[in-house]
């Protein structure tokens, strides 16, 4: 598995996923959804558009059993009953019966961090910091770091470092063995396709609270070999 389709933080844009059933099966080997597919300005109380963005969500999960699906922050906070920016009281019950019907459909696809070649797909990344911190100087081997890392609960990830919550984007951290893994990741918003240190950032379909888009709404196919990235190209229909 070399081509990765990515999709990045959905926030109630059921639509992403029909732009990726777009996009020519031949061109990618696997798909990976960053996270985050709730919340979005202003909807906390649309009801039928959480619905419907979690049932579109488990639809692609089934039609795609080639996809890898990754925590973001805000999916798990209804898990924890942790409120952030964006949480909705009203959405609760409908967030949580979403993505557990998300999770029976996918099942072990479902995890903090996936890893393909020496390739890292995460929500936000894997720094440094927290391994060594939440993982123990004695842990060597990737798999057993993301099998820990996978296991983890609120305890550990409800933090500013964590794969669900970290911004290397904003200020300088060290992700965890740039010498050797990179890394792809959604969580901060740019505009264009953000390669810097190690982390390819494209969480690209945000929108300002007024509705008008900040990203360039574009999907993209990442080779885990080469590490090059281009723009999914979507079939006309």
């Amino acid at each position: 598995m070399s081509r990765v389709l990515v999709i990045p933080d959905v926030h109630l844009k059921p639509w992403i996923f029909d732009n990726a059933d777009k996009v020519g099966r031949q061109s990618y080997d696997t798909i990976v959804v960053l996270g985050d597919l709730v919340d979005d300005w202003e909807q906390g109380n649309n009801l039928e558009l959480y619905k419907k963005t979690l049932d579109r969500a488990a639809l692609f999960g089934l039609e795609h059993p080639n996809s890898l699906w990754c925590y973001g922050n805000h999916d798990v906070s209804y898990l924890w009953d942790q409120m952030e920016s964006g949480y909705s009281i009203v959405a609760r019950e409908t967030v949580i019966d979403g993505i557990t019907k998300l999770e029976r459909t996918v099942g072990e696809r479902y995890k903090f961090v996936h890893k393909i070649d020496d390739v890292l797909f995460s929500h936000a990344g894997l720094s440094e910091r927290f391994v060594l911190h939440e993982c123990g100087y004695h842990m060597k081997e990737i798999e057993d770091i993301l099998s820990k890392v996978n296991r983890m609960g609120m305890r550990d990830l409800w933090r500013n470092s964590s794969p669900i919550w970290v911004r290397p984007q904003h200020s300088f951290i060290r992700m965890f063995r740039d010498d050797l893994f990179y890394q792809v990741v959604g969580h901060t918003p740019v505009e264009e396709p953000l390669e810097a240190c190690g982390v390819l950032t494209l969480d690209l379909f945000s929108t300002y609270p007024d509705g008008t888009a900040y990203g360039n709404q574009k999907l993209y196919i990442v080779d885990t070999i080469t590490r090059k990235y281009k723009e999914a190209k979507c079939k006309k229909v």
